[in-house]
């Protein structure tokens, strides 16, 4: 028998990177024992290796926990952990649609960050009851009062009644429990009406098919109800349903508030889609849940399998992929460089590297990724208006009237003593000045709005550094602007790689030009004959570097006698490299498709 709706709590933990969420999560497991204490370890919800081995959370989990509270009544708590960098707060938001409350977790050293605002918004937009809880108070850099006071001033919380925690030692853990019982409201939705749930995520497994996580909002779910996806009109039955403990534990039914997973044999992947309904085929009910906005790329890159034949195999993979993220989005594209392969939009540079990594481990992969870029809006002489992803679909010079690109407003809390570096920075980066807002005495906040594309690459790194780690960003998209943006094209002995080319600002085209013919150099291996490296603004060239060619000693086997001899092998030597050249092809290295990532200004 399932507890009673007023006794259930569906929450989430939201926080700024690193401030302790999944170690937070551990210690509400461990309290509640719902993991044997010999198998706890440290993010025990991050299932991921690359999450354990970059120390952060990618994927939210939801896991289930029962506890008995001081009243003496048992209560069954849903939690579900969230990622914390900018590039998965489309995670954060797909969770809080799950969820009435929300642990907003802020380090009592680090104070209140660029995504602790961030995340605390959209908490507020979904109308979640926000519990603070100051974090790492027994830290001997901890400053909880003023922690308290920026929570107030800064996001405009009520901070008297925060509860006091120390993650790493379990210190508050307890209160922390109680908080979540007293002020997180249980979940509304009726039993005895038609059954709606929404579907927040979804895994592929080899064996089971499409395992779909599901919030009960409305009725009840039982094991071999026949059932139906209300957005595709797909109808399946409901072979096995279950909670999340967080491994998968099966029972007879989920109500009404419940959060768990449903296994329906789901064969394609295109049945599924996150954000969709699931409801009673004999009793459907009569309207939709509202689901989630639409996710919208902001970096592109194209993703080519390294052997031309594994094209099929990426398709698969990708198909896997996008089920458990459908955050990111992929079309077939083909490259005359690279061949066969798919352009990716991602949510930011650091989910184009998760994604790239997870293909390369989860599925075996060996992939050649190109240059990322962001999307441009060009209108040409004619008045026609398109949308390009990559520098290869840019029309000729003479046939453009103007391109935009797009602007993001940027928050950028840091320490007032770095200020001025923070601004050096958004200044090479083309920054406009809108304001700087002073929070105490030693934290600022300076906000600018700058092109994205200049954020794309480097500039999280470059503010970590600038800042000695104590900075952090947050922004979002404002629209678009023109902008004085011309195409650079690398050339190999004359032919235009496309995969290479990039767009950039007229004023940093020599630069990077320059930059990067000279990674280049280093990185393409010698052939027996010269390689010329150009950089090219509408076929004009800029840079130029040369890759030497090898030579080979043809004169050793003489030994004295006529000079003319050595001349008539040297020359035929030079005419064979001539004709060498004339048919030879450059092979070009994964390492310089990724050069221009590493581009820094101290090479220009």
């Amino acid at each position: 028998m399932s507890v009673p709706r007023e006794n259930i709590r569906n929450f989430c933990i939201i926080a700024h990177i690193d401030h302790g969420k999944s170690t937070l999560a551990d210690r509400l497991l461990q309290q509640t024992n719902t993991i044997d204490t010999r198998n706890l370890k440290e993010q025990t919800l991050d299932n991921m290796d690359i999450e354990r081995e970059r120390g952060i959370t990618i994927k939210s989990v939801a896991v289930r926990m029962s506890h008995t509270a001081a009243d003496g009544r048992e209560y069954e708590l849903n939690l579900i952990d969230t990622p914390g960098h900018v590039d998965f707060s489309y995670e954060v938001s797909r969770a809080m649609a799950a969820c009435e409350g929300a642990l907003l977790v802020v380090d009592a050293a680090q104070g209140v960050e660029a995504q602790t605002l961030a995340h605390a918004y959209k908490a507020v937009a979904e109308n979640l009851e926000i519990i603070p809880v100051i974090n790492k108070v027994d830290l001997p850099a901890a400053d909880v009062d003023g922690t308290r006071q920026q929570i107030e001033e800064v996001i405009g919380l009520p901070a008297d009644d925060a509860v006091l925690a120390s993650a790493k030692s379990g210190l508050g853990t307890g209160e922390v429990l109680e908080a979540v019982i007293a002020r997180i409201p249980p979940p509304r939705g009726e039993r005895d009406v038609p059954l709606r749930a929404l579907i927040f995520d979804a895994v592929y497994n080899i064996y089971r098919g499409v395992i779909v996580f599901v919030r009960v909002k409305d009725g009840i779910l039982r094991r071999g109800q026949r059932v139906m996806m209300m957005t595709t009109g797909m109808r399946y039955e409901a072979v096995e349903i279950g909670t999340l403990k967080p491994e998968m534990v099966p029972c007879d039914e989920l109500a009404a508030g419940e959060v768990g997973y449903v296994i329906c044999n789901i064969k394609t992947l295109e049945d599924t889609r996150i954000g969709d309904t699931l409801t009673a085929l004999d009793q459907p009910a009569a309207e939709a849940l509202p689901g989630y906005e639409e996710v919208k790329p902001v970096v592109f890159s194209g993703m080519y399998p390294a052997n031309a034949t594994d094209y099929e195999e990426l398709r698969d993979a990708l198909d896997k992929l996008h089920l458990n993220d459908c955050s990111f989005q992929y079309h077939a594209d083909s490259s005359d460089a690279l061949g066969l392969g798919f352009r990716l939009g991602f949510l930011g540079l650091l989910h184009m590297e998760i994604i790239q990594e997870r293909l390369e481990r989860e599925f075996g992969m060996n992939l050649v990724v190109t240059m990322p870029n962001v999307a441009y809006t060009i209108t040409t002489t004619d008045g026609t208006v398109t949308v390009i992803e990559k520098a290869s679909q840019m029309p000729p010079a003479g046939e453009i009237q103007m391109i935009e690109e797009p602007y993001i407003e940027a928050d950028i809390l840091c320490p007032t003593q770095y200020l001025s570096t923070v601004i050096e920075l958004c200044k090479k980066k083309r920054g406009i000045h809108v304001r700087v807002d002073y929070i105490d005495g030693k934290r600022c906040m300076a906000v600018y709005q700058m092109p994205l594309a200049e954020i794309v690459i480097d500039f999280y790194d470059k503010l970590k550094s600038c800042t000695r780690g104590y900075g952090s960003l947050e922004y979002r998209i404002i629209g678009n602007r023109p902008g004085d943006l011309v195409k650079l094209d690398i050339m190999l002995n004359g032919d235009v790689i496309d995969a290479l080319s990039t767009i950039v600002h007229r004023d940093n085209s020599v630069y990077l030009g320059r930059a990067l013919a000279s990674k280049l150099r280093k990185l393409i291996p010698r052939q027996q004959y010269e390689i010329a490296i150009q950089a090219a603004i509408s076929r004009k060239i800029i840079v130029r570097e040369t890759v030497k060619a090898v030579r080979k000693n043809v004169t050793a086997k003489c030994y004295g006698g006529d000079i003319t001899r050595k001349r008539k092998l040297l020359e035929k030597q030079k005419e064979g490299k001539k004709r060498m050249k004339q048919v030879g092809t450059v092979e070009v290295p994964q390492e310089a498709f990724m050069a221009l990532l590493k581009v820094n200004e101290e090479d220009t």
